[in-house]
C-alpha cells in the first residue's frame, strides 16, 4: 500500500498534536527563561499530563505494531495450534490489564468528583480532568490489541494479512 493510500488515523493525529503541543510548551518556556528570566510553573503540570495521555495512545500503536514484549524464541518453536492459543491468551491478558487500569481510573475520577474535589497545584484545574484521558484514550489500546491479534492470527491462518 502506497504511503498516500493509507487511511487517516485519529490516534496518530492525536499523538502528533499532543507531541507538538508539548514541544511548543517546552520551547516557549525555554525562551521565557532565557529572555525574561521567568519560568511558567504551569508548563510542567500540562506537559506531564499530556505525556500520560500520549503514552496511553502510543501503547495502542505499539500493540498494533507488535511492539509489546514477547518471548519470540520460545514462541517460534510452538506448533501452530499452540501459537494461536498464545496469541489469544496474551491479547486477553493485555486487554485485562488495561481494563483494570480503566476501572481504577474511573474509580479515582468518581472519588475526585464526589469526595475530594482536588485541584491541580499550578493551574487549579480539577484533577479529574487530567485523569479522564486515560479511560477515554485506552479505546486506542484495545483497538491496537485487537488489530495485533487479528493480524497475527491471519498470518497463521494463511490469509496473507500482516
Amino acid at each position: 500500500m502506497a504511503q498516500r493510500d493509507r487511511p487517516i488515523r485519529i490516534d496518530h493525529w492525536i499523538v502528533a498534536i499532543l507531541l507538538f503541543t508539548m514541544a511548543s510548551i517546552a520551547f516557549i518556556n525555554v525562551l521565557s527563561r532565557y529572555l525574561f528570566h521567568f519560568s511558567f510553573a504551569a508548563t510542567e503540570e500540562i506537559t506531564i499530563n499530556l505525556f500520560v495521555w500520549m503514552t496511553v495512545i502510543g501503547s495502542g500503536i505499539a500493540f498494533e505494531r507488535g511492539g509489546q514484549l514477547c518471548m519470540t524464541t520460545l514462541y517460534n518453536v510452538f506448533p501452530k495450534r499452540l501459537k494461536k492459543f498464545v496469541i489469544v491468551f496474551a491479547s486477553a491478558l493485555s486487554a485485562l490489564l488495561f481494563l483494570l487500569v480503566d476501572i481504577y481510573m474511573i474509580q479515582a475520577i468518581y472519588e475526585e468528583l464526589s469526595l475530594f474535589h482536588a485541584t491541580s497545584a499550578a493551574l487549579g484545574i480539577p484533577v479529574w480532568i487530567y485523569y479522564i484521558g486515560v479511560p477515554i484514550f485506552s479505546v486506542f489500546v484495545f483497538a491496537g490489541i485487537y488489530r495485533d491479534a487479528s493480524s497475527k492470527l491471519g498470518v497463521l491462518n494463511g490469509d496473507g494479512a500482516s
